[in-house]
């Protein structure tokens, strides 16, 4: 559900490195801890989960494979997230067949597609053979695969879609293989809320787009394209919208789609909001742009005014009209250069901006003689003093 709105009345809140920024979040699982950690640091955020969790604890298919684990010793076991592992230990304990899983896995050579799902192993009481640090599973593939696996009995712990063709490889070399379905992912609760996100990126109303999973970025370029706006939400994601992704294998849909990436050097959503803080103040289009020095000197960062009081939040089009202008300080833009930088691809005529610069003096407010008319040439910035 759409939580927040991207054309909001401007506010004053308290200051923090994401003021004047609004970000999107895709993420289904752990949703409400990465929006306390990103409005902390002043954020807005614009929630549209792309894809829901459905949780198989109690689900049939679960079960008999945890029984089919039971039913001989294994030899692999291959834990490949965090949230699953944990996931299927707790449903078989609801099941009173806990600790004979758990006694099965540590007679078995686990292995584990990297530091989530190693921390969750080591947690239940476990230790991995092996963990790429990559977290790709086709690196757990070929450590698996470099084995002799004729008779072997391999247990692998799906995370969110089937794992056909991993599963196909390993039978080909002769093991038996048992998967266990701890959750999936299925169309999201709110696929409006979806397209809205899609709208708000390709207007840039949104500065930056968060993701925590492959499958998340897939569904939202999904949506896109059903919509018809999938090469309009990728050029946003390669001119002015941030897409940051909380590892490599969550970048790898947009990568392929020729989209720049942030990443974290770590796979965790602290580390994720700390590159959100670190990239968008820098931002280039979205970045700190001086708009008066002095004993009182005015910022805009984002889509806030930045100065010694609480910070004005501003809509999304005056802001791009007074970017425009912080962009060239002490030019004059006419009505159609300004038409060009503050309404990319839109319709609009001159009016529009006459309009804009209107709605941007009254949200300034005191700060209002900021923006300077120059008759019969356009506008300009107020000199810097």
């Amino acid at each position: 559900m759409c939580t927040a709105s991207t054309t909001p009345a401007p506010v004053r809140e308290g200051p923090g490195p994401l003021t004047g920024f609004t970000i999107g979040l895709t993420a289904a699982r752990r949703r409400e801890e990465l929006v306390a950690l990103l409005e902390r640091r002043g954020a807005r955020v614009v929630e549209a989960p792309t894809v829901r969790i459905v949780p198989l604890e109690d689900d049939d298919a679960l079960r008999r494979a945890t029984r089919s684990c039971l039913d001989a010793p294994l030899d692999y076991v291959v834990a490949t997230t965090g949230v699953g592992w944990r996931g299927w230990m707790s449903a078989a304990e609801g099941w009173g067949d806990g600790g004979a899983l758990l006694a099965a896995c540590r007679q078995a050579t686990v292995v584990s597609r990297g530091p989530k799902a190693t921390g969750a192993v080591r947690a239940s009481g476990l230790h991995e053979a092996f963990s790429p640090g990559t977290e790709a599973s086709q690196e757990v593939l070929a450590w698996l695969l470099g084995r002799d696996l004729r008779g072997r009995r391999v247990a692998v712990q799906e995370h969110g879609a089937p794992m056909e063709a991993f599963a196909a490889a390993l039978r080909e070399r002769g093991a038996e293989v048992i998967t266990a379905p701890v959750y999936r992912w299925s169309p999201p609760r709110d696929a409006q809320a979806v397209r809205r996100l899609v709208e708000a990126a390709v207007h840039q109303e949104v500065q930056a787009l968060a993701f925590t999973s492959a499958v998340a970025a897939v569904a939202l370029l999904e949506t896109a394209a059903a919509a018809g706006r999938r090469e309009e939400l990728l050029a946003a994601l390669r001119t002015g919208v941030t897409a940051a992704c909380v590892g490599d294998l969550c970048a790898q849909p947009l990568l392929e789609a020729g989209v720049p990436v942030h990443r974290p050097p770590r796979a965790r959503l602290g580390a994720l909001v700390r590159t959100l803080t670190e990239v968008l103040p820098r931002h280039g289009r979205w970045g700190r742009r001086p708009l008066r020095s002095g004993p009182h000197p005015l910022v805009l960062q984002g889509n806030a005014l930045l100065g010694d009081g609480d910070p004005v939040w501003l809509p999304p089009l005056p802001a791009a009209v007074l970017r425009a202008l912080a962009e060239r300080p002490g030019h004059v833009l006419s009505r159609g250069e300004l038409l060009s930088r503050a309404w990319p691809g839109d319709h609009a005529d001159e009016h529009a901006v006459e309009m804009a610069v209107t709605r941007l003096r009254k949200v300034l407010g005191p700060h209002a003689g900021l923006v300077r008319t120059v008759p019969k040439r356009g506008y300009r910035l107020a000199d810097a003093s």
